[in-house]
This record gives structure tokens, C-alpha cells and sequence, in this order.
């Protein structure tokens, strides 16, 4: 594989999940150092075990995307351990409550905002300087089809998701007169812990039947897998993507034209 990201040094939040370790795995193989970020050392640790060999090429950082200390902190230590920032790409997220607005815990939609947004905003407010600092370079949030559709069953994850799109156009227009491109994925049902968790919440006796009829709901008829996603990343992250910005890619099998 093409080591586009050679020298490049990217770092990417929620490392330890199946989309962010699929990042993860396909920036090391096309060359990039990462500096993979998640809230534990030891869920790190055991999900990015072999990946990226000795250590020379991931460093791995315990820290909570919701809190601003966290956030500078794995920035500072991506540029004191391989001297600077190319990219970051702000995929941590939780899913949150399956339920109705009506029956919906508040301290749970809490939570979701806390981490789907305000996560994605200091992740863009403290990858900015480091950028500059780099000359500029990339900026990836993950969103969702759910931020251009709605889903009733999953308001706070819905509402957070458009709130990353927004937070991604905002930022592509005031930073891309800095070479910094922000833009956002936007990926379907995914084959991912997070759908084995909402399939379970929208049919607890039949996850099974909850996956064949979200599946249904895509043309092509099937899940997308970490792998597809991490393909596209790995695009808006590199040189090949110079002229994208402000964009919100759909990565859905063709479900939301429909």
C-alpha cells in the first residue's frame, strides 16, 4: 500500500473501537505515526496490541475527549513525541439511549452530547494551533447518516451528529484560509459494538431481525464494514482530498438518497 502518510503524524480519538482501530490500522500501514486516544490504557492497549509494532509508530493515550485537559494534553504529546500534528481525526462517540424524546434519560442525553460534540469541538479547537504549527493539514470528524436524517429512536444521537456537521462547516470556513481542511463521514449502519448495542435496543428479543430490517433499509443490502470507512478517512486525511472542504461524505450503500 502507497505510504502516503510517510512523515505525516495523525491523531485519532476513540482508537480503541472497531471503526477507530480500523483507522488506525490503515494510517499505520500507509505510513503515518498515530497517536491513538481513548478513555482507557488498558481497552487501548489490548484492541491496538499488533498494531503498529514496537510502539515507534502508535502511541497510545489514555484520555476523555469531554475534557479540555485531556484533549490539549494528547495534542501536546503527539507534537513532544513525533514534533508535530498533520491531521486529527475526532471519531470517539457513544450512541446513547434507544427510546423516545418523551421517555428519554436527561442525564444520558447529557452524556451523548458531552461526548459526540463537545468532543468533535476541542478537538477542533486545540488540533488548530498545531496544524498552523504544521503549515496546516486535516481535520476529520465522523458523523452519521443520522446527521442528515432523522431517526426517532435515537434523538440525543441524532441531534449530536447534526451538531457535528454544523461544527464542520463552521470550522472548514474559518480555517481553511490556514491550508487546514475540516470535513466530516458520514457513515450508515456499520459492523460495528455500537450496532450490536442498538439493535439490542430496538428489539431486545430479536437483534437479529433488527439487523435484517436496518439492512433492508440499504440498497446495496448489508452493513458497511470498519475497513470501508477507514478507506475514506484515510483519503480526506491525505493530499489526495487537497481541494475537499466543508464536506459531508456519505458512506451508506445509498440509503440516504431515499
Amino acid at each position: 500500500m502507497d505510504a502516503r502518510f510517510d512523515g505525516k503524524v495523525i491523531v485519532v480519538t476513540g482508537a480503541a473501537g472497531g471503526i477507530g482501530r480500523a483507522v488506525t490500522e490503515r494510517l499505520v500501514r500507509e505510513g503515518g505515526r498515530i497517536v491513538a486516544v481513548d478513555l482507557e490504557q488498558d481497552v487501548l492497549d489490548a484492541a491496538l496490541a499488533d498494531v503498529g509494532g514496537d510502539g515507534d509508530r502508535v502511541l497510545r493515550v489514555p484520555a476523555d475527549v469531554v475534557r479540555a485537559a485531556d484533549v490539549e494534553r494528547c495534542i501536546a504529546e503527539a507534537e513532544r513525541r513525533f514534533g508535530g500534528v498533520d491531521a486529527v481525526v475526532n471519531n470517539a462517540g457513544i450512541e446513547g439511549a434507544v427510546c423516545d424524546i418523551d421517555q428519554y434519560p436527561e442525564d444520558v442525553f447529557d452524556r451523548v452530547l458531552a461526548v459526540n460534540v463537545r468532543g468533535v469541538f476541542l478537538g477542533i479547537k486545540y488540533a488548530v494551533p498545531a496544524l498552523r504549527r504544521r503549515g496546516g493539514g486535516a481535520i476529520v470528524n465522523m458523523a452519521s447518516v443520522a446527521g442528515l436524517i432523522g431517526e426517532a429512536a435515537i434523538p440525543a444521537y441524532v441531534a449530536s451528529k447534526h451538531a457535528v456537521i454544523g461544527l464542520t462547516k463552521c470550522a472548514a470556513q474559518t480555517y481553511g484560509p490556514d491550508g487546514i481542511r475540516v470535513n466530516s463521514v458520514c457513515p450508515a449502519m456499520v459492523e460495528t459494538r455500537m450496532m450490536r448495542s442498538l439493535e439490542r435496543g430496538l428489539q431486545e428479543s430479536d437483534p437479529e431481525g433488527a439487523k435484517q430490517q436496518l439492512a433492508a433499509r440499504v440498497p446495496m443490502g448489508r452493513y458497511g464494514t470498519p475497513e470501508e470507512v477507514a478507506a475514506l478517512v484515510s483519503f480526506l486525511c491525505s493530499e489526495d482530498a487537497s481541494f475537499v472542504n466543508g464536506s459531508a461524505y456519505t458512506l451508506d450503500g445509498g440509503m440516504t438518497p431515499f
